[in-house]
């Protein structure tokens, strides 16, 4: 048909459809749809669409936005419903037609976006406490420079300081800040005297005398504890109590020698890896080994590691950096400026360590050590001198005793343990047993083959060997999985298919390295519950082949000698043999454990290896496990029994010591990637050691990626918020709130600091004297800040109702420890102890039995003066705090805690009042005012007060209480009159506060 010109003219006037604009057709579709998850506050799957390049680089699931290709694009897939699981948006409704069919049409036309139409990520570099503190110039407010810096705040907001504090409370003050007991009356008298002649000079004198006494550790090691979230349990469902009071008692003593607060850090990171580390040095690596240990039945213990690590890296963030950076394990941080890689950069330097129980030693236990050690080395080399014909006879002994061990063939299994317990294949072709730890289980292996395929396989077999091997990651090194690292084999059998009927194979000889004596009672930890109907021993190796469920093989021999490597060979009546149809199975049967599987109460082996050979009348090698020659050789030597008999004896004195939890360096290091949303089972690319780059303090070029360097840098006086932190929590304690609130997150979404300036003066000033915590104590107790008084005025309270200009001297409740130790040092019951193992004090029984506890726990209340120890010793439980200290606000160690909450409430009144050791404190108190307190009721009454609150009372409360002991008239079983007195004294809201 032919068209007319004007119908031509028509067609050519009219425009071609428009092309889809970002602006006006796609990105309200963003912002309808998709901005509440991927957006600016938001970015699930670490996928945004408000910012350019983010969208277009992708997210965890890939690049999202393929330009000209809608089709290959998984945002198209997304939004269309492909696959319906993954449908977006996940809630709300879906895209129109048209909104799918302008953003196919986006994509395919490129995907332009401009740039002016992206989000602006501000980068938040130049934060105030992302630069390194720089000394401010000191105000001339006034000579002591913290004074100067408050002064200068107070006058801008028309305030003036308020006067010094009455000597009776800044005395009362300085003890409960420096050592968290009040003054002794004694004190006090001598006290406001040299006050009054010298305020400076007597509390410079005083100050210096309470960071000398060992009771200043006690209470600064709390407020790290609290930062290391300290406990003497494991947490989670089963919550069995753990060894580490060894860390404890080193926080406490670093801080009473003032080590410097680099050094603390330093040590507690990578104490094991500085030159020629001490036991101490070692001990200080328990910091990261105070997280969570799940022994649950079923659990991978590799899940739990990586939580472990997440862990360890919240607990640094907090209470070193003073960052928050646990959000950064799943992606990058939405507030400051750290990305998910940096997280996990971070994260290498401390994922390459083994996790042991370390046996270690008190200093009385090390110098005993030293001298057995020095007595055995003394009679051994006695033996060499008269015998000097000693060194051939060993060598020809040695020969003789290699000469006879056969080959070995490691046998390959399909495990199957039972009870829960994870056997992992080691590289060796050992089994390593980790998780759950049943006390009482029969571990079957099927064999598959042999560990080492490639070599030459026997055609039968005469015997099995059974190694068990030390670990790092066993108690005590192991080899066995009992809380001394020991072991007890109740019986190892095999079976096998013979003539194709399971037939069980019969062992006519045993042999070992070691056994234990016939008829060794079993630990106490390894009892029965009716411990007199417990007929179980462990002894010789002949026990494991003896077919009684009572006996078994032992291998302690004793503290020093128990946690080194032992094997047994078992001999079978006549040679198997091997075909392709012989199913092979080996049991280990392990009953010598004890009634509470959730009570470290196992006797399992730890980590073992089976393995077999032909060859006939095989034996244990006496020289397995790299004993020294000559100390397995004498004991060969029947003439040398008085001087071996000699040696034995010493080494019975041997100390028993303790195990605690510390790190140590694996020999071959883990790979490590970030990981997707923080799953440990979706490794995506690796990583090494490195810093965050907002922090602006960048590793020296010949870092390497171990935990040393990486505490230096932490420690480093260049790193930023390192020393800040530090000073302002060192504040907090002193004033109840840090100059910077969010004492945890000094990150653009923590509070500013309240005195900006000064926060910088002492950090730099920390550092420049020696980072020494006594040093910066002195410089706090010395300002007349410190020293006003806490009296509240109209216009304070209008003005700054929480203190936070410092107007005012301190008030507050003191924590949950303090408050039982003022009871206990008023009352006089007050054991002063420094150190060692933690106390149980009488605690409600229903709280450690089912179904408070998963399982019974052994809350064994110390009937002696132990129970009466400071609040520091206190057993620390995860699942079932004690009651008095959680009451109190004490956080149970769950997690790392830097500021605590502060609560008021009857129910710590009502605690006071009431529980055990607080009638006990009150009874004393009662006895102790009546016989040092004088000849009459006043100044017996005055006598209690003074102990209580460290001032005289007012006539008018000395008369109120006179009053009240006259009116008590006691019934038979009611509270006698003095400690109804006492006990209203220890519950005056005084005698808890901090004024």
């Amino acid at each position: 048909m032919k068209r007319s010109p004007a119908l031509l003219l028509l067609l050519l006037a009219t425009p071609a459809a428009a092309a889809v604009d970002f602006v006006q057709d796609i990105q309200p579709i963003f912002s309808s749809h998709c901005y509440k998850c991927h957006g600016p506050h938001k970015q699930e799957a670490a996928f945004r669409l408000d910012h350019k390049p983010s969208a277009l680089k992708g997210g965890d699931f890939g690049i999202a936005i393929v330009p000209g290709k809608a089709d290959d694009s998984r945002l198209m897939h997304a939004v269309l419903g492909t696959n319906p699981k993954m449908r977006m948006p996940r809630k709300g409704d879906p895209l129109s037609t048209d909104e799918i069919a302008r953003l196919k049409e986006w994509i395919n036309a490129g995907a332009v976006w401009p740039d002016s139409a992206s989000a602006n990520i501000e980068k938040k570099t130049d934060h105030w406490a992302f630069k390194s503190p720089v000394r401010p110039p000191v105000p001339t407010t006034a000579k002591h420079p913290i004074d100067a810096f408050i002064r200068e705040r107070l006058a801008k907001d028309g305030l003036q300081p308020s006067a010094p504090a009455s000597p009776e409370t800044l005395l009362r003050r300085l003890h409960l800040d420096l050592t968290g007991l009040p003054p002794r009356p004694e004190e006090i008298a001598p006290f406001i005297i040299e006050y009054k002649r010298d305020p400076a000079s007597s509390i410079q004198h005083l100050t210096a005398n309470l960071l000398a006494s060992q009771h200043y550790g006690e209470r600064w090691a709390r407020h790290w504890l609290d930062a290391a979230h300290y406990a003497d349990s494991n947490g989670y469902e089963k919550d069995p109590m753990r060894f580490i009071w060894f860390y404890r008692d080193w926080v406490i003593s670093a801080y009473n020698r003032d080590l410097p607060y680099d050094q603390f850090i330093i040590q507690q990171l990578a104490g094991d890896q500085l030159p020629k580390a001490t036991q101490d040095q070692i001990v200080a690596t328990g910091f990261l080994r105070n997280t969570m240990i799940n022994e649950e039945g079923g659990v991978d213990p590799e899940q739990f590691r990586m939580e472990a690590m997440f862990d360890h890296m919240e607990t640094i963030g907090k209470s070193i950096l003073g960052l928050t950076i646990g959000c950064t394990q799943c992606h990058n941080h939405k507030y400051d400026p750290i990305s998910q890689e940096e997280y996990y950069r971070m994260f290498a330097f401390l994922n390459n360590d083994n996790e042991p129980w370390r046996v270690v030693y008190t200093a009385p236990e090390q110098m005993q050590r030293t001298q057995i050690l020095a007595r055995s080395a003394e009679l051994e080399a006695k033996l060499k001198h008269d015998n000097p014909d000693w060194q051939k006879r060993m060598q020809a002994w040695v020969a003789s005793v290699k000469a006879a061990q056969p080959q070995w063939h490691t046998l390959h299994f399909e495990d199957d343990p039972s009870g829960g317990e994870k056997a992992l294949r080691q590289p060796d072709g050992s089994i390593l047993a980790q998780g759950y730890a049943p006390t009482k289980s029969d571990v079957k292996f099927e064999v598959k083959g042999f560990h080492d395929a490639a070599a030459v396989a026997p055609r039968t077999i005469s015997a099995f060997r059974l190694e068990l091997m030390n670990d790092p990651n066993l108690p005590a090194y192991g080899p066995g999985r009992s809380q001394k690292g020991t072991a007890a084999l109740t019986e190892f059998s095999a079976e096998m298919n013979i003539d194709g009927k399971p037939t069980k194979l019969k062992f006519v000889k045993a042999t070992a390295d070691f056994g234990e004596a016939e008829d060794t009672p079993l630990a106490a930890y390894a009892r029965d519950k009716e411990v007199d109907k417990d007929k179980r021993v462990t002894g010789p190796i002949a026990y494991a082949i003896d077919g009684k469920a009572t006996t078994a093989w032992g291998i302690n021999a004793g503290p020093g000698r128990r946690n080194v490597p032992r094997n047994a060979v078992f001999v079978l009546e006549k040679p198997v043999e091997l075909k392709a149809d012989s199913t092979l199975t080996v049991t280990l049967s392990m009953k010598h454990g004890g009634w509470n599987s959730d009570d470290l109460q196992t006797m399992n082996l730890g980590r073992y290896r089976i393995s077999v050979t032909d060859a006939p009348n095989a034996e244990a090698d006496p020289l397995y496990g790299r004993k020294p020659e000559f100390s397995a050789f004498r004991t060969t030597v029947a003439d040398w029994k008085l001087i071996n008999d000699e040696i034995e004896s010493a080494w019975k004195q041997h100390p028993e010591g303790t195990t605690t939890l510390v790190l140590d360096s694996r020999a071959e290091p883990r790979m490590t990637s970030v990981l997707k949303r923080g799953d440990f089972l979706k490794p995506d690319n690796q990583v090494t050691a490195g810093v965050p780059a907002f922090l602006n303090n960048p590793l020296p070029k010949d870092a390497d990626g171990s935990r040393l360097t990486f505490a230096k840098w932490l420690a480093d006086k260049k790193s930023p918020t390192t020393a800040r932190a530090y000073v302002n929590r060192v504040w907090q304690a002193m004033f109840g709130t840090g100059l910077v609130e969010t004492a945890e997150d000094f990150g653009t979404q923590g509070a500013l600091p309240s005195h900006p300036a000064l926060l910088d003066w002492l950090a730099v000033d920390f550092m420049e004297h020696g980072w020494s915590t006594k040093y910066l104590l002195r410089l706090i107790t010395s300002s007349e800040t410190y020293q006003q008084s806490s009296k509240v005025t109209p216009q304070l309270l209008e003005k700054d109702p929480y203190n936070r200009l410092l107007a005012r001297g301190p008030r507050f409740r003191v924590e949950g420890e303090v408050v039982r130790d003022i009871q206990l040092a008023a009352s006089g019951l007050l054991n002063p102890t420094i150190g060692g193992r933690p106390v149980m004090p009488p605690a409600p029984a229903y709280l450690f039995e089912k179904p408070a506890s998963y399982a019974p726990f052994p809350w064994k209340v110390d009937e002696d003066a132990n129970q009466y120890r400071r609040s520091v010793y206190v057993f620390r439980r995860r699942s079932t705090p004690y009651p008095f200290l959680t009451t109190f606000d004490v956080p149970n160690g769950e997690s790392s805690c830097i500021r605590r909450s502060k609560s008021n409430t009857p129910l710590q009144a009502l605690m006071t009042l009431n529980e055990t050791l607080s009638m006990a404190a009150a009874k004393a108190l009662g006895e102790r005012m009546w016989k040092e307190g004088g000849a009459d009721d006043a100044s017996r009454i005055a006598h209690g007060f003074e102990l209580c609150t460290g001032r005289h009372p007012t006539a008018k409360e000395t008369a109120v209480l006179v009053d009240m002991l006259k009116r008590h008239q006691p019934k038979p079983g009611d509270i006698d009159s003095h400690t109804l007195v006492a006990r209203v004294l220890l519950n005056l809201d005084e005698t808890i506060t901090k004024e």
